[in-house]
């Protein structure tokens, strides 16, 4: 018997996120062994009219590839995948498997010429810009894990995150967008963490289950070289399989000029990636109200109710700054009191204070209006 949660999640993919239309050809890639959630996406996608192509990977036996992959092999790959990418109006992206840290023991060589070969020219410059895309999670036990709870219990709260009424936060989110969109300066402030930039000019994007399930932020980016101070997150993050931890960033005129973690050294090797690797892509506050602690998954920590994110990296081409880079690193700072607090000025008006939206107009972000 099928799990009607499935199934209305795979309605809510196909025929919300992705808005699949009668002859589009759409690309649904699967990491890890689950199936039943692609064989749902699969038949909504032909019930909507729509052509479905599927890939199955095992992260293992990605590892496999990393490890033996050469730049000509890589460049090989990037080049069929691209092809493929080019002739799909949507993607679906489902990211599973039993162990986060598969690829943690690829050099870190090796990864660097992967991101900027394979997955920047087929996934960020190809996929992002040009389908209708969606990226999630599947709620297995090894998420259960990382989420400190049961498998049930997880799954009880994966769906309850994933179902979530997309279209009322919508609607809910259209006067911060606004508000973004008409902000010249940003501070925030918290323990460690004081640090200023522009937004002028950039603009801002709503996400409300259009690209990413769970959903739940609003996101803008710093004027390039206007980022002073320094930001310390305090939520763990798992890049290329290593997991950091109290990162700790200073900016001078847009660059990091001081990176510490756990793994100064690591941290510090994947910052000098590219050039644009030190300078900021993203800037966004999150406000799902069903999460509420970090996983180590950033699908679902950069959305935690109180949260916002700075990120090194590649810029969005909806906000464009013109930074580029092959890396697109989420970076969450939580600002609820438990988590220490904290506070976001626009132009030197308090806007969010310990998490809480504290002007009228964005109280319907608050987690009591959105469940």
């Amino acid at each position: 018997m099928k799990d009607p949660r499935i199934q209305k999640l795979a309605e809510n993919l196909v025929g919300y996120s992705v808005n699949v239309q009668p002859g589009e050809n759409v690309l649904v890639e699967m990491i890890g062994s689950e199936r039943d959630l692609v064989k749902a996406i699969v038949e909504e996608i032909g019930k909507a009219g729509g052509r479905a192509f599927v890939q199955l990977i095992d992260r293992s036996v990605l590892r496999s590839m990393l490890m033996t992959a050469t730049e000509e092999s890589l460049r090989t790959w990037a080049e069929i995948d691209l092809n493929r990418m080019k002739q799909m109006q949507g993607y679906i992206g489902i990211r599973a498997g039993e162990n986060v840290n598969d690829l943690s023991d690829v050099p870190e060589e090796k990864m660097r010429l992967y991101n900027s070969l394979y997955s920047h020219p087929v996934h960020s410059e190809q996929r992002v810009k040009h389908t209708k895309w969606v990226v999630l999670r599947y709620p297995n036990s090894s998420m259960a894990q990382l989420a400190n709870t049961s498998t049930e219990a997880f799954e009880d709260f994966y769906f309850n995150v994933c179902n979530l009424d997309y279209a009322n936060m919508d609607k809910a989110q259209d006067p911060l967008a606004e508000l973004m969109s008409n902000t010249d300066k940003v501070r925030i402030t918290g323990p460690g963490t004081d640090i200023s930039f522009s937004i002028k000019g950039i603009g801002a994007q709503k996400c409300s289950g259009h690209r990413n399930i769970p959903d739940g932020e609003v996101y803008s980016a710093p004027v390039r070289d206007s980022v002073n101070g320094t930001i310390s997150y305090n939520t763990p993050t798992v890049y290329n399989g290593i997991t950091f931890e109290n990162i700790k960033l200073t900016f001078e005129q847009g660059k990091i000029i001081e990176a510490t973690s756990n793994d100064t050294a690591r941290l510090n090797d994947i910052l000098d990636s590219d050039e644009g690797a030190r300078y900021i892509g993203e800037f966004a506050i999150g406000f799902n109200p069903y999460i509420l602690h970090p996983m180590k998954d950033i699908l679902f920590d950069e959305k935690i109710a109180g949260s916002l994110h700075f990120t090194p990296g590649q810029a969005y081409e909806v906000t464009d700054n013109g930074n580029r880079s092959s890396i697109h690193w989420d970076l969450v700072l939580i600002q609820r009191p438990e988590y220490g607090g904290g506070e976001i000025y626009f132009d030197d008006r308090l806007i969010r204070k310990d998490g809480l939206f504290v002007i009228p107009e964005l109280e319907a972000l608050n987690p009591e209006h959105l469940k």
